[in-house]
């Protein structure tokens, strides 16, 4: 569960290294500008921390999607998953689905894929 002001972890090659959240977004589907995000949900957010020959700067806004959670999540069939940290991956833009980053770093969940973002999860080393 991820809310305004959540520090997230960027867990692709994009760049930036800390992003804090400016605003949830919402489901890809539905729900939009909900107080909460779970994994697969996009949100905005502000660079913290960058790498310094990157094109993404200190303070820059950009759009992202949740791949993992530290609070649980409930799936349908009624198992629940958590990962050790809050993390995201930074994507073109609001509509576009395609990630900003050429790979991703460690395990998402499958909600992500479920939600429509296909390349972030075939760029992923583990979807759980």
């Amino acid at each position: 569960m991820v809310q305004k002001l959540t520090k997230l972890k960027c867990a692709d090659n994009s760049g930036a290294k800390e992003l804090l959240v400016i605003q949830v977004l919402g489901s890809a589907k539905g729900r939009m500008f909900s107080k909460f995000g779970y994994i697969g949900d996009i949100v905005s957010c502000s660079v913290k921390e960058a790498l310094p020959d990157s094109q993404l700067k200190r303070g820059d806004v950009v759009h992202a999607v949740i791949v993992r959670t530290k609070k649980e999540m409930r799936r349908r069939d009624g198992t629940y998953i958590k990962f050790d940290e809050n993390a995201a991956v930074i994507i073109m833009g609001k509509s576009s689905k395609e990630p900003k980053g050429t790979r991703v770093f460690g395990p998402i969940g499958r909600e992500v894929k479920d939600r429509g973002f296909a390349k972030i999860a075939s760029l992923a080393s583990e979807v759980l």
